[in-house]
């Protein structure tokens, strides 16, 4: 995409932010559902595609691309984000990455049109960020696999037409036996639990996903080889981290955007408390969170568009992102005093919602060890 063309087109997010999203917080909030409405203006919109190359109908963007359209799309309610999230992530970048052609001539323009959702199928009750240790079982059975297992905690799942499905199907401990498969959602034995009931990102509906000898082809196994899907998983971690990095920083703006005009309006003592220094200086620190947060975003999405090795900076900026956009929407409720805590104000939303940006795509404690394991690494290589 050429500069001029990505501009209009984060002018038009811009605009769709302003004019369609923001306003229609309140009603998601309330009926924990996003309209089919706005839902179908994503599609026409062509925001499936952001991360599906052009030859399968994608936008083709590139990472730092993609982050600053994240990043202008976040600063509306983060539950408009998750209805393409997990399409723009390991639905379509397993088999961007991993995927025989077939796969990717199947799929790919259909995520990139919005005709099919995906979900990502990997977290179980007892396996989270050890996800090596999954239970969901896949048993080859001539040309297919049955597969029987419990998902837990899966956005998308009630909307999705299809799931990237991590199963063992080799009776071997660790990762090594892990295999992903292209599982449409229509598929016979699939269930789906409850909608779970969720601190925050009301909207953003998560379920369990049940299989019971659910049947697939072989063939359905992403690049045709089995026991590389937990490869494939960590392939995309590094795009998803600089991802999920701009959806804080979307966030990061609209909070700061709330609590200057908030702090500039507000008036105690006879005059407006964004006069006070005390005020001030969390104003000041929210500010340097989010610039910090900017700079190293730009600095690793430019890396990784060209192909550097950037797996620790990946950890570093999505462990700091989450952490800084926690530390935002503390001060955000604290400079809107006793109205922070109020619902009519939607600092308060926001300080709920951004709680599960430390804990997906890999917790804050995982990301400071994969950090300080590639420390350790390097300094022994160089030892």
């Amino acid at each position: 995409m050429d500069a001029e063309t990505f501009e209009l087109f984060r002018s038009t997010i811009r605009r769709f932010v302003d004019e369609r999203l923001i306003p229609a917080e309140d009603a998601v909030e309330e009926a924990d559902a996003v309209p089919d409405a706005i839902v179908n203006e994503m599609r026409e919109m062509g925001l499936f595609g952001i991360s599906v190359p052009e030859d399968y109908g994608g936008l083709g963007c590139t990472m730092s691309e993609e982050a600053a359209l994240i990043r202008e799309l976040t600063r509306a309610s983060v539950v408009f984000r998750s209805v393409i999230g997990t399409t723009l992530g390991i639905g379509s970048q397993g088999i961007v990455i991993d995927g025989t052609e077939a796969q990717k001539r199947e799929w790919l323009p259909k995520f990139a049109s919005g005709e099919a959702i995906a979900s990502f199928c990997l977290t179980e009750p007892e396996a989270g960020s050890d996800a090596a240790s999954l239970r969901t079982a896949a048993v080859r059975d001539g040309d297919t696999y049955r597969i029987t297992g419990t998902k837990r905690y899966i956005t998308n799942a009630t909307r999705a037409n299809v799931f990237t499905l991590m199963a063992r199907t080799e009776p071997v401990k660790g990762a090594a036996g892990i295999s992903a498969f292209i599982l449409p959602a229509d598929t016979p034995g699939i269930t789906l639990g409850k909608p779970d009931r969720k601190m925050g990102q009301k909207g953003s509906v998560t379920t369990d996903v049940i299989l019971d000898d659910v049947v697939v082809p072989a063939a359905n196994i992403i690049g045709g080889v089995p026991g590389r899907g937990f490869k494939t998983a960590m392939k995309v971690l590094d795009r998803g981290r600089i991802h999920i990095s701009a959806v804080a920083l979307g966030m990061c703006d609209r909070l700061i955007a709330m609590s200057l005009a908030y702090a500039m309006e507000r008036t105690q003592f006879g005059e407006r408390i964004a006069n006070f220094q005390l005020v001030q200086g969390m104003l000041a620190d929210m500010k340097v969170d989010m610039l910090t947060t900017e700079a190293l975003m730009q600095s690793v999405a430019a890396k990784f568009d060209a192909g550097e090795a950037v797996s620790l900076e990946c950890s570093a900026l999505k462990l700091h992102a989450s952490e800084a956009v926690g530390r935002i929407a503390d001060r955000a409720v604290q400079i809107h005093g006793g109205a922070g805590y109020m619902a009519e104000y939607k600092v308060e939303r926001f300080y709920r919602d951004v709680r599960l940006l430390r804990i997906y795509e890999g917790t804050s404690q995982i990301q400071q060890t994969i950090i300080a394991r590639q420390m350790m690494r390097k300094a022994e290589a160089a030892g």
